[in-house]
């Protein structure tokens, strides 16, 4: 059943909860939850788009995919650790992260300003899915600052390294399909 009517009252169960509780869904938690399930979906649209970069960026297609697969594998075990399940993100995840952005980085010209989003359709996209990952990282410190939510420092210091690769892949990007990168004027 897609419905079960209980959150017609505006609000919902998470793992934790006891028998009979529920939270409100306007609550830090249900919206670190929802972040973390927008960001999750909007992954889901980039993998979608990979065939396309690919062939323009010549990234490996394959590569790609996996990266954004697994990466909303583990997003999955972030948003189970926010609603109360006893799951967290492990060091090596964080570290494969950084291993992705190291290996970027080394194809990207050092950048010493702010880049202006955009240049191609993948790098605007990847753009959205960097400052979605940062509103996530927002939300779910928040929920548990105000214990509301427990987060690990593993989980935590992943969310922060994922904007961090999303804006590393948005910049590769740009730079395979040959759009130059514009910092702002502040004129």
């Amino acid at each position: 059943m897609l419905y079960t009517r209980k959150g017609d009252s505006g609000t919902t169960k998470v793992f934790d909860s006891k028998p009979g509780e529920r939270i409100s869904k306007a609550s830090c938690q249900t919206e670190a939850l929802g972040a973390l399930d927008e960001l999750n979906s909007w992954l889901g649209f980039c993998k979608t788009r990979v065939l396309e970069w690919q062939m323009k960026v010549g990234l490996n297609e394959a590569l790609f995919r996996d990266i954004i697969h697994q990466i909303q594998k583990d997003l999955f075990i972030i948003q189970a650790e926010v609603a109360g399940a006893e799951k967290t993100i492990a060091r090596p995840k964080v570290l494969w992260l950084e291993g992705i952005i190291d290996d970027a980085e080394k194809e990207l010209p050092s950048i010493k300003n702010f880049v202006i989003p955009g240049g191609s359709d993948a790098s605007a996209i990847l753009d959205v899915a960097r400052t979605m990952a940062r509103r996530t990282e927002r939300r779910v410190i928040e929920a548990v600052l105000k214990g509301e939510a427990k987060a690990g420092g593993e989980s935590l210091a992943y969310l922060n390294r994922l904007s961090s690769l999303l804006y590393a892949l948005a910049r590769l990007t740009n730079a395979k399909l040959g759009f130059k990168e514009n910092s702002p004027d502040y004129l």
